[in-house]
């Protein structure tokens, strides 16, 4: 299994092999740079591509389902504008999905916290802040803002979040450690339908719908016009297939909340 503690003990393994055979054989002091190399370039993939577990275990898919069912994620909200949007799109196709939301922006708007939950969806955290230096946190930052954001969910809803999805689906061991002591579920996504960057709907609908199978967890956001217009072309889509969209609690049976 390819993780950070793995590919740390084999790269210390060959360097310590490499400093016994440098003497025997002469080998060129340069070559240490091999594996630490490889050491690098594996550390970065892993850091941005969460699907690899390279440093935690996160949930990306439940393919072994037998239930026509997938599990719809957005990220980043609530937003003013379009998360009622997309609780009502929601609410016409009968669909179940997780919100995983940014704690400053809960903060501003508790009541669409509130409808979100009342509407029959889970909630999951998604950082307080969501800054674009996340993955350069220490830990103890990471912990304070992960512990930030659920204190915050907590005084609207009075339920302790168990569900994590770090910004930008990205994972070191700071971020590892942090979720680890405090005992979260972490996600990631199976589809990603990068509506963030898409230039219209479409784009995003043949992205999610393209190889969408049972047990998918597909990652979109509710933060835009474009995404609202993607979610009820997929929305359709699932309808047609006689396809529905359930919470990751219902997917894997698991508790969303601290009981």
């Amino acid at each position: 299994m390819l993780s950070f503690r793995n590919v740390n003990s084999v790269v210390v393994l060959l360097i310590l092999i490499f400093f016994g055979l440098r003497f025997k054989f002469d080998i060129v002091i340069w070559y240490i740079l091999i594996p630490i190399v490889g050491w690098l370039f594996l550390t970065a993939i892993g850091s941005f591509n969460i699907s690899l577990n390279y440093f935690l275990k996160a949930t990306h898919h439940k393919h072994y389902t037998d239930k026509n069912v997938i599990a719809l994620t957005l990220d980043d909200g609530p937003h003013p504008e379009f998360t009622p949007k997309v609780l009502e799109l929601l609410k016409e196709f009968n669909s179940k999905a997780t919100f995983f939301l940014i704690g400053k922006n809960a903060e501003k708007y508790p009541e669409l916290v509130k409808q979100i939950i009342a509407d029959g969806h889970v909630i999951g955290s998604h950082s307080y802040a969501h800054t674009n230096n996340y993955g350069f946190l220490s830990r103890n930052g990471v912990t304070k803002d992960i512990m930030k954001s659920q204190k915050v969910l907590f005084d609207i809803t009075k339920r302790n979040v168990q569900f994590f999805r770090p910004p930008f689906g990205v994972t070191n061991p700071n971020i590892a450690r942090a979720v680890k002591n405090l005992s979260l579920k972490t996600f990631g996504w199976s589809v990603r339908s990068y509506d963030t960057v898409a230039k219209n709907s479409e784009t995003v609908f043949k992205k999610v719908t393209a190889n969408l199978k049972n047990g998918d967890i597909v990652l979109l956001h509710d933060t835009s016009e474009l995404s609202v217009d993607a979610l009820e072309k997929v929305l359709t889509h699932l309808k047609i297939k006689n396809m529905n969209s359930v919470t990751l609690t219902t997917l894997f049976n698991t508790d969303s909340y601290e009981v």
